[in-house]
C-alpha cells in the first residue's frame, strides 16, 4: 500500500511539473509572439547588413587576395598588412575606431549604419582574401602557363582562365563567411543600430524579461544559421555534380 501511495504521489507530482511547463511554454509563446514583429525587424536590417557587408567585401577581398599574390612587392605588402591587422583584431574594436575614432580625424559624425556597413565590409574583405588567394592557388600552374603560351597576358590569364574556376571553388567557403558575418553583425549593437540583437536589448531593458527575449533571439539566428547552411550544402553537391 505505502508503495502505490508513493507511486501516485509521485505521478502527481510529476503531472503538475509538466502542466507547469506547459503553462511556461505557452506564456513564453504568447510573450514572444507580441514582441515577434519587432524582432523581425531587427532580424531584416541584420541580412541587410549582411548581405551588403559580404558583398562589399567580396569585391574587397577579390582585389586583396590577388594582391597577395601579386609580383610586385608593394603591393604584395600593402594586400598582406591589411589582411593581418583586420585578422589580428577584434572586430568590436574595428567597429568602435570606424564609429568612434574616425570623427576625431575628420571632424564630423559617422551615422551608425554608414559606420557599421564600412567597419563589417572591411573586416569580411580581408577574410575573403584568404578564401580568394586559396581559391587561385587551388588552380593548377599549367593552366596559366597553357593561356600565356597561346599570347595571353597575365591579367587576362587571371580574368579569363584562373578567376572563373576559383570563384567555382570558393563559393562554400563563402557561405560560410556569410554565416559568420551574419552572428558578428550583432556587434554592431554597441553604435545604436537597432539590428535584431539591439532590438532585444530595447525589449528586455523595457520588459525586465532578459531569458525570455534572448532566448527567442538566439532561435532566430539559429534558424536563420541553419537556413544558409542547408543552401551552401546544397550549392556544394551541386558544383560537384557539375565537375563530374
Amino acid at each position: 500500500m505505502a508503495i502505490i501511495n508513493e507511486l501516485f504521489n509521485l505521478g502527481t507530482q510529476l503531472i503538475m511539473s509538466l502542466q507547469s511547463m506547459a503553462i511556461g511554454l505557452y506564456t513564453w509563446l504568447l510573450y514572444v509572439w507580441g514582441k515577434l514583429p519587432l524582432l523581425l525587424e531587427g532580424t531584416l536590417l541584420t541580412l541587410e547588413l549582411t548581405a551588403i557587408a559580404v558583398s562589399l567585401g567580396f569585391i574587397i577581398g577579390t582585389f586583396a587576395g590577388i594582391g597577395r599574390l601579386s609580383e610586385k612587392r608593394f603591393i604584395r605588402s600593402l594586400a598582406t598588412i591589411y589582411i593581418d591587422f583586420i585578422r589580428g583584431t577584434p572586430l568590436l574594436v574595428q567597429i568602435l575606431i570606424v564609429y568612434m575614432g574616425l570623427p576625431q580625424i575628420i571632424g564630423r559624425t559617422v551615422p551608425p549604419m554608414v559606420a557599421a556597413i564600412a567597419s563589417l565590409s572591411i573586416n569580411s574583405g580581408a577574410y575573403v582574401a584568404e578564401i580568394v588567394r586559396a581559391g587561385i592557388q587551388s588552380i593548377d600552374k599549367g593552366q596559366a602557363e597553357a593561356a600565356r603560351s597561346l599570347g595571353m597576358t597575365s591579367n587576362q590569364t587571371m580574368r579569363y582562365i584562373v578567376l572563373p574556376q576559383a570563384f567555382r571553388r570558393i563559393i562554400p567557403p563563402l557561405g560560410n563567411e556569410f554565416i559568420a558575418m551574419l552572428k558578428d553583425s550583432s556587434l554592431v549593437s554597441v553604435i545604436a543600430l537597432e539590428e535584431l540583437m539591439r532590438k532585444a536589448q530595447l525589449v528586455y531593458t523595457r520588459d525586465y524579461r532578459p531569458f525570455d527575449i534572448l532566448f527567442a533571439v538566439s532561435i532566430i539566428y539559429l534558424i536563420l544559421t541553419l537556413s544558409i547552411s542547408r543552401l551552401v550544402r546544397y550549392s556544394e553537391r551541386r558544383l560537384r555534380n557539375n565537375d563530374r
